[in-house]
């Protein structure tokens, strides 16, 4: 079953090319069936790149999706064309009383900032409360799953003496999950931040559980079943050359940077970099639909009751 998109979304021309199953509205209206109903909250600058790469791993699912974009309600954007956005995005305060199978929360290149300074810090905290009334399940990813343990757990963000940048081996550990089914036991994962979670913290607060960790890294996904949520704090999603384009950038504007770490054949910058992660990201993703489609409600006006 496809993902439900407008026709005029860049992504709906992009996946399609892929092979990705797509549907526009109009289509699915006539399906005798619920789609899921999950919300996209993009904090990340180039809303265009992040709803392609989300939309591609939920859309290559057997069920239909219904995505929605979302942005803070104040905060703008000064990467994505105001056009974009007015077209294809919907505040949080114009969604709030509306219900979400899922919702994922993207990252945010504000790591550097305690989580108080952020300009959208509260409004940010308000969604969190309103996924335990309105959301049956959210994935909160790089700096949205840091901020999110944050808010429900008190477990802080600690500086690195320098960048995680590359892909970094991680074991599984947690095989029997329902949301690793198809996982080996070790993979290897894109990781860019300053900052880290520590395991310590994370064992220290009941209900919480580290599914997928790092030697080297530390803790990546973490599920807590009492809010439903699972937090992971590196990219999965990333496009096979999004960590050579931050790389680029920076050479670019003369920023002290490291060549990724184990990215590049060779190390060598100048070769093409190679994906060895897409296989466990459309695992992960896929195996999320699929919880959701297995516990929800199939009256979602129920959802949060």
């Amino acid at each position: 079953m496809p993902i439900t998109l407008p026709e005029n979304l860049p992504a709906f021309d992009i996946l399609s090319n892929e092979g990705v199953m797509v549907m526009s509205p109009g289509r699915a209206a006539m399906q005798d069936i619920r789609p899921l109903r999950i919300g996209l909250l993009n904090l990340m600058p180039k809303k265009i790149q992040t709803e392609n790469q989300f939309a591609r791993l939920i859309g290559s699912t057997p069920l239909q999706i219904d995505l929605h974009l979302i942005r803070m309600t104040e905060h703008q954007t000064k990467n994505t064309a105001a056009e974009h956005m007015a077209e294809f995005y919907r505040s949080f305060e114009e969604v709030r009383h509306e219900k979400f199978d899922g919702l994922i929360i993207t990252g945010a290149p504000i790591e550097h900032l305690p989580f108080e300074q952020v300009t959208y810090w509260e409004e940010l905290r308000e969604v969190f409360a309103w996924t335990q009334t309105n959301v049956h399940s959210t994935f909160g990813v790089c700096w949205g799953g840091m901020a999110m343990i944050h808010h429900f757990h008190g477990v802080q963000k600690h500086m690195l003496d320098a960048k995680a940048f590359g892909c970094f081996r991680h074991d599984n550990l947690a095989p029997t999950s329902p949301y690793l089914r198809g996982f080996s036991d070790e993979f290897v994962i894109p990781v860019s931040r300053w900052t880290e979670m520590d395991q310590r913290e994370i064992d220290g607060k009941p209900g919480l559980v580290t599914l997928l960790g790092s030697d080297r890294t530390g803790p990546c996904l973490v599920e807590d079943a009492a809010h439903r949520a699972l937090y992971i704090f590196n990219h999965f999603e990333y496009d096979s050359d999004t960590l050579k384009q931050e790389y680029d950038r920076d050479v670019a504007s003369g920023t002290p940077v490291s060549v990724p770490e184990d990215y590049y054949p060779d190390n060598d910058p100048s070769k093409r970099p190679r994906n060895r992660w897409r296989s466990h990201a459309h695992l992960l993703y896929g195996n999320w639909i699929n919880e959701i489609y297995q516990t929800t409600p199939y009256d979602i006006q129920t959802i949060g009751a």
